[in-house]
């Protein structure tokens, strides 16, 4: 049986540090092809992320795939990182976390494609048309 990696714990646990202790835990990315963030945000293949709970919805810290929502220029964006791809994890205000080594990232394995498919809205339904309780008074 193959050991799984400490990295996602090692995350998880620097995330739950820094949201204890008041900071907010920012990620380093290495974007590859198996990485879905913001293209315009990225700078020499890398990418910074704010992931406090305040910056994200729905966040995952899963031991395969980080997964959340996050607004980019006031549009909201699903991003998906390999664990693979994440470079650091550190505290914004003091500078306080940990490196990692990047490794090759696998392919979403949730469908034929290599990258996962954003949760599409649900469009709601229109409400009946109601007649108007106004009268026209001359």
């Amino acid at each position: 049986m193959q050991e799984t990696s400490t990295k996602p714990y090692l995350i998880r646990a620097l995330h739950e540090w820094c949201t204890d202790n008041g900071y907010t835990p920012y990620l380093v990315v290495t974007v590859d092809a198996n990485t879905v963030v913001p293209v315009a945000h990225v700078h020499d293949g890398q990418i910074t992320l704010n992931i406090s709970h305040l910056a994200t919805n729905h966040l995952t810290l899963g031991n395969e795939y980080i997964e959340f929502e996050s607004r980019f220029n006031g549009a909201v964006e699903h991003l998906f990182i390999p664990v693979a791809t994440v470079s650091a994890i550190y505290a914004r205000e003091t500078g306080a976390g940990m490196g990692f080594e990047v490794a090759a990232s696998q392919p979403y394995p949730g469908g034929d494609d290599s990258q996962p498919t954003p949760p599409s809205p649900e469009p709601s339904p229109a409400p009946p048309a109601k007649p108007s309780h106004l009268k026209v008074v001359k």
